[in-house]
């Protein structure tokens, strides 16, 4: 009866010990899921400050150019799937370039820098809708930079609303058509939205037409 005893006790420290390490393995497993979501999180945050660094300079690259006012809509440029290239004859390092090729030139590079610098990284550059349909009424162009995520979850209804651009938003929170182009964010993408404002060295008067424009420089 004592061996019976005995070997009962053994059976139950035995139990007891398995019971010991599954609950130590579920902690580790724990403590790695812990680390993983941690991780991800990083990556999201160091992505998205490289995607306002690529804006900023961009925003560089609109400062620099002396009549990037005038050609905004050589600024323009959908999501492209491939890496662009520079238009035909528009080496603006080698070549002289006027302002509109010049700013062809600068789309071309940054996004080619865009779609190296983030895992499938892509850009739209685009006039806000807020911005009216007259070329002297445009004041900013709209820069939304988007790239995937090892992990994606569905945006919600805020998120998607603050990286939403075919829309005006009037004070009161309404949304309204407007006159200028539109973009969205990707399906499964995460996307970092900006309104740059362009600054010109030379203020346009376009009171006798935009055929016979007159531009005032300001003095040294």
């Amino acid at each position: 009866m004592q061996a019976t005893s005995l070997r009962r006790q053994r059976g139950i420290t035995l139990i007891e010990s398995l019971v010991a390490i599954l609950v130590a393995a579920l902690g580790v497993l724990g403590i790695l899921g812990v680390q993983m979501r941690t991780l991800s999180d990083t990556q999201t945050s160091v992505r998205r400050a490289q995607a306002i660094r690529l804006i900023e300079d961009f925003g560089e690259r609109l400062k620099v150019h002396p009549n990037s006012l005038m050609v905004l809509d050589s600024y323009q440029s959908g999501w492209t799937a491939t890496p662009p290239t520079p238009p035909a004859g528009t080496d603006c390092v080698a070549f002289a370039c006027n302002a509109a090729q010049l700013a062809a030139y600068d789309v071309a590079e940054w996004k080619r820098t865009v779609q190296r610098s983030l895992p499938l990284g892509d850009a739209n550059i685009f006039i806000p809708p807020g911005e009216g349909a007259t070329l002297n009424n445009r004041r900013q162009l709209g820069v939304m930079i988007s790239w995937r995520e090892n992990e994606r979850t569905e945006l919600d209804a805020t998120d998607r609303q603050n990286t939403d651009a075919t829309q005006v938003r009037a004070n009161d929170g309404t949304f309204s058509a407007g006159a200028g182009s539109a973009a969205s964010c990707p399906a499964n993408r995460s996307c970092q939205l900006q309104y740059l404002p362009v600054a010109a060295r030379c203020a346009p008067d376009l009171r006798e037409g935009t055929a016979n424009p007159k531009y005032f420089c300001a003095g040294p």
